[in-house]
């Protein structure tokens, strides 16, 4: 009959030693047959659960002492040995377990890991560096900050729409493409394996459910545009102010550009003698190249603008680089309440009667061609570098499309200055 060690008590199993000499020792503790109390011979102590199981003998770690108590060690033992009673291995069962865990870490991915892997793998396919700074921008800016210690195999439905609702009506474009970048982030995690299931951030079937369609809130959405008869009163104001910031603001006004192409423009790009600005395809929206022909107005700004040898951009910030798309919004913002202080009625939008905004100077100008004028609607698109009809486009591509809206943006010039009134109906004949 084997020997049944002797049951000890907590305080006496906290009395056992190591003898001082030797390798580790053990006590066996008693209560479950097997279970010992190892000591080695600098204090350290740990549980073991001496134990046959099948035909290999087993030292099977049950935890270290005192973190483990003498009672929850007796209750593991018990465990372990009704485990090899119904013929289950405990030490391979653990490595099991540990091994799924192990893979289960490895496929486990935050959203935040997620965005940094699949911009490191995607970034250079974009077409150009302002693409790739977009993508990174929105996604750091409006998703990672609520997503980024979410597990991507854990997000839902529920906290994409977190992300997007604070800014769907006020932000539609944005919020707009934002979706479609997270979607792509979901998108390669689950082909890499870190999720599973349906993309929580898809549109069809799914996100169209729950918000409005972007195309019908974008028309409640637009950026406030300045009156057209408006127009020339608010470019006089301007003229009147100093700073680079002014001066880039009535670049874009003049030129019916978008403030990135203007904020980043440079010498070399402006073709004086031509009276030409050709931005490249890089820094365009639609990624091909743009051609603006230039105003008298808008050549004897460009006479009045410093040059310097170690910065190329028309308009430069105080301490170098692009003046930052705040600043042409708060030139315009301060413009618009400094007539309001000096009891004008201010630079507002006609319809939402909200301040104007460099954006709808676009607009403007648009309207300005639709009423006021005999120019082509397609040749205002091509001015504003919209994506248009493939037979427009041909004729863009020729140089006297150019040379027709040269006389166009002449004539916005001479609009935006008061040479010509706002009542007056400029007619203008354009043979295709």
């Amino acid at each position: 009959m084997p020997r049944v060690a002797k049951e000890l008590s907590a305080l006496e199993v906290k009395r056992l030693k190591h003898p001082g000499k030797g390798r580790n020792v053990t006590f066996a503790v008693g209560g479950v047959s097997g279970l010992l109390l190892q000591i080695t011979p600098n204090g350290g102590r740990t549980w073991l659960l001496r134990v046959q199981v099948g035909e290999k003998r087993r030292e099977i770690g049950l935890g270290g002492f005192p973190e483990v108590p003498l009672a929850v060690a007796r209750q593991r033992a018990r465990e372990m040995r009704d485990q090899i009673w119904r013929g289950v291995d405990p030490v391979e069962e653990r490595k099991v377990a540990r091994a799924g865990i192990v893979a289960a870490q490895r496929r486990s991915m935050s959203f935040a890991d997620a965005v940094d892997h699949y911009l490191a793998a995607k970034l250079d396919a974009f077409k150009n560096e302002k693409h790739q700074q977009q993508w990174r921008s929105t996604l750091n800016t409006y998703a990672v900050p609520e997503l980024g210690k979410i597990l991507v195999q854990d997000i839902a439905v529920q906290d994409v729409l977190r992300v997007l609702e604070p800014i769907w009506q006020t932000k539609t474009e944005t919020a707009s493409r934002l979706r479609g970048r997270i979607e792509a982030v979901l998108s390669w995690a689950t082909v890499a394996g870190h999720r599973t299931g349906d993309n929580p951030a898809r549109w069809a079937g799914n996100l169209k459910e729950l918000l409005p369609a972007p195309i019908k809130v974008a028309k409640s959405a637009n950026h406030p545009a300045l009156q057209i008869n408006e127009a020339a009163r608010w470019l006089a104001a301007l003229r009147k102010r100093d700073g680079m910031g002014n001066r880039a603001l009535e670049f874009a006004a003049l030129t019916a550009a978008r403030s990135q192409e203007v904020r980043g423009a440079r010498w070399e790009e402006i073709d004086q003698k031509a009276a030409m600005w050709i931005i490249p395809a890089g820094r365009m929206k639609m990624n091909r190249e743009h051609r603006v022909p230039l105003s008298g107005e808008a050549l004897a700004l460009l006479e009045t603008l410093p040059r310097f040898d170690e910065n190329c951009l028309l308009f430069s910030a105080p301490r170098g680089g692009e003046l930052s798309d705040m600043t042409l919004s708060a030139a315009m913002k301060r413009l618009h309440e400094a007539d309001l202080a000096g009891g004008g009625p201010g630079f507002v939008d006609r319809a939402s009667k909200r301040p104007a905004v460099p954006h709808g100077l676009r607009s403007t100008f648009r309207d300005w061609v639709a009423e006021n004028t005999h120019f082509p609607g397609d040749m205002a698109e091509v001015a504003l570098a919209h994506k248009v009809a493939n037979a427009v486009e041909a004729s863009y591509r020729r140089g006297d499309m150019v040379e027709k809206r040269r006389a166009m943006m002449n004539a916005w010039a001479d609009f935006l200055t008061g040479t010509v009134s706002a009542g007056k109906l400029l007619n203008f004949n354009v043979k295709r």
